[in-house]
């Protein structure tokens, strides 16, 4: 009868003290979270009640698994099966409060500042900081449960005593991995590029939609995804349009008729700024920037308060200014010609009495 009962009671007592345990926690944390409501952090650490009842489970049966004595044949097995459970929860449990913990700190910074760059900033760089802590807990957790098997504590003299061969090894088979995640580093804390920012690379505009230690995602406007190295931006030349202040200047082109009326069409182009709210009311102008045999090259410069706007702007006054030239003023539009140039005007003399009669007068001839 003992036999039976020891090993009901302590695992039947271990799983109700996690239930319990962890059921105070999660109240606790939940009058935390009302009597704070200005914080997040007391909310974000209940999502970690998993991982945290997991680690309770697993240490509780851990401790008391001597105790039970349960399968006593396999008592090894079940102790080393029970410590890999525990350091995998304990390294979930570490990665969840982390997580929290970052994320309250960057909703604080949020809320406190108005600049929408540094906030970009504040949390490319704390993506990058969850994805290296989270990649230097899996390490250590990986490694310690290795190290719990005795063949592995017996390796570990020897692969430490090779760590400089196979360091020079991997960095020379990993040169690419390394040399995108020291570019990753340097992209967040460097701020050359962060998520939200509107970009040009290789011809492409869009927006930054993610960043990793390795690589980048770029969104472009017709919702394509183009996933580049994240060494491409520490290496080569590209646009960004967010660095700074958010606001932008954008030209508009027509080629017109020199016929065109430029004073008309300069006050068409103030009409239509005035009726579109994406202008920012900065500045705008209408001027002639070259000529060529058959047409003039007309500009429009416009201004917006960040890029989405500076498009909208353009997209707006080409239009509505092609509209208005094609019912006003038709003439303005380039054309070909396919009839013969208007010769210039010129005076003809008034005739007088002598060429008159030279003009009537017959050819004469040798007879007399």
């Amino acid at each position: 009868m003992e036999t039976v009962l020891r090993p009901v009671i302590v695992v039947g007592a271990s799983v109700f003290l996690t239930v319990l345990i962890g059921w105070a926690t999660d109240v606790l944390l939940r009058k935390a979270d009302e009597r704070h409501p200005e914080t997040p952090l007391w909310d974000r650490l209940r999502r970690a009640r998993v991982p945290y009842q997991l680690v309770l489970c697993a240490a509780l049966l851990r401790g008391s698994y001597d105790q039970a004595e349960l399968f006593e044949v396999h008592r090894v097995g079940v102790g080393r099966t029970l410590t890999l459970v525990l350091i995998g929860a304990a390294a979930w449990l570490t990665i969840r409060i982390a997580g929290a913990v970052v994320e309250t700190t960057y909703s604080r910074y949020a809320r406190a500042h108005h600049d929408a760059a540094r906030v970009r900033r504040v949390r490319t760089q704390v993506t990058l900081i969850m994805r290296v802590v989270s990649a230097v807990v899996g390490v250590v957790a990986v490694a310690a449960m290795l190290l719990t098997f005795p063949a592995m504590r017996a390796a570990g003299a020897s692969l430490l005593a090779s760590a400089g061969v196979l360091g020079i090894v991997a960095g020379v088979a990993a040169q690419s991995t390394l040399s995108n995640l020291f570019a990753g580093l340097q992209i967040a804390f460097g701020d050359m590029v962060r998520i939200g920012d509107t970009v040009v690379v290789d011809g492409e505009w869009g927006t930054v939609e993610e960043i990793t230690l390795t690589f980048l995602t770029v969104r472009t406007w017709d919702e394509r995804r183009i996933t580049m190295p994240v060494s491409y931006f520490t290496s080569k030349p590209f646009e960004n349009w967010s660095r700074g202040t958010p606001q932008m200047t954008g030209i508009v082109f027509w080629q017109l008729d020199h016929s065109a009326p430029l004073e008309a069409m300069r006050e068409k182009l103030r009409d239509i700024l005035r009726q579109c709210p994406a202008w920012d009311g900065r500045a705008s102008n209408l001027v002639v920037t070259d000529s060529t045999a058959n047409t003039m090259e007309v500009r429009a410069l416009v201004t917006a308060k960040d890029a989405d706007d500076i498009w909208t702007v353009r997209v707006a006054v080409r239009e509505q200014m092609i509209t208005w030239l094609s019912a006003e003023h038709p003439y303005a539009l380039p054309r070909v010609n396919t009839s013969d140039a208007v010769l210039p005007p010129y005076r003809v003399p008034s005739p007088d009495r002598h060429s008159l009669r030279k003009a009537y007068e017959f050819p004469r001839t040798g007879r007399s």
